[in-house]
């Protein structure tokens, strides 16, 4: 079985995904990550290029792959939970928990990254994030088999809820 993390960027995902992977023996892989190796380009640069339905169809792809695959931890990228079927592939075989944060959390947590590019295009960074939590959030609900606040949570500290889920 699998150990599935969603939630929009800066929830933690990726800090607790490697730290789990380390802690339990598992192999961590970041659908992000492997996009980026895949296409040999970086997020910014797929998404200019191409748009974010490719990106989107190159993440269902490797949710498709690791949806079949055992004992990893999966770290999603933040919009994986809007493909319907990107759900349903990673909870064939895995559990899947909802990383949440404050939006001054996130905010504080993100606000150097370079690596993802606008969701909006047009907004300021603060009401973007407002704005795609309030069209996600029914969606990471949705999906998720466990919901954990990461807020003021070392990540040792969620570590060990997180274990204490699995």
């Amino acid at each position: 079985m699998n150990i599935v993390l969603i939630g929009y960027r800066g929830t933690g995902k990726s800090t607790l995904g490697r730290l789990l992977a380390r802690r339990l023996g598992r192999e961590f892989v970041s659908t992000d990550e492997e996009i980026v190796k895949r296409a040999r380009r970086t997020i910014p640069e797929i998404v200019a290029q191409q748009g974010w339905d490719y990106f989107r169809d190159l993440e269902s792809d490797i949710c498709r792959e690791l949806g079949s695959r055992d004992q990893l931890i999966i770290d999603t990228g933040g919009g994986a939970i809007l493909r319907a079927q990107n759900v349903e592939v990673l909870k064939k075989n895995g559990t899947l928990i909802w990383l949440t944060a404050s939006v001054e959390t996130i905010t504080k947590r993100i606000g150097g990254d370079d690596q993802r590019p606008s969701l909006t295009g047009t907004k300021s960074f603060v009401d973007e994030i407002e704005d795609v939590l309030r069209e996600r959030t029914p969606k990471y609900q949705a999906a998720a088999q466990h919901t954990v606040v990461t807020d003021g949570l070392t990540a040792h500290q969620l570590a060990e809820t997180l274990l204490s889920l699995t």
